[in-house]
């Protein structure tokens, strides 16, 4: 398998974590653990209104869109399907992840440690997709 898709389907596991963690946190109505940011921070960002689109958790929507990309990349390692709804699914996420980014910084002016988290993965999924895409 090569180098790239190997770091894709780890990043997209440990996405799945991140965000299975915070769906059972939001379920529980419990506060997810703010490392690196004030507590009340985490708590803010997600008991926001933002933090939901179209009535479901936006962890929710993350951790389909990782599980997607796992199970999308598995499907292309096996020749079973081209790249590109995999690098959809990766621009779809980094797209929401940096919205969400702007949304904590500028709305809400505080930072989930674990929001933060999922917009590194999905940079560094789309570089890896941009270079998969481009060689």
């Amino acid at each position: 398998m090569p180098g790239h898709l190997i770091t894709i389907i780890a990043l997209a596991v440990i996405g799945m974590i991140n965000t299975s963690y915070l769906v059972i946190k939001k379920i529980k109505r419990q506060s997810v653990w703010c490392p690196f940011f004030p507590q009340e921070w985490c708590d803010k960002v997600n008991d926001s209104p933002q933090s939901k689109t179209f009535g479901f958790p936006n962890s929710l929507a993350g951790l389909y869109m990782y599980s997607g990309i796992l199970v999308l990349s598995l499907f292309f390692y096996h020749a079973i399907i081209p790249f590109w709804p995999i690098f959809t699914l990766v621009v779809i996420g980094f797209c929401f992840s940096t919205y969400f980014l702007y949304v904590q910084k500028v709305i809400l002016k505080a930072f989930c440690t674990w929001c933060v988290l999922s917009a590194v993965e999905f940079t560094l999924l789309l570089i890896l997709s941009l270079f998969k895409s481009v060689g």
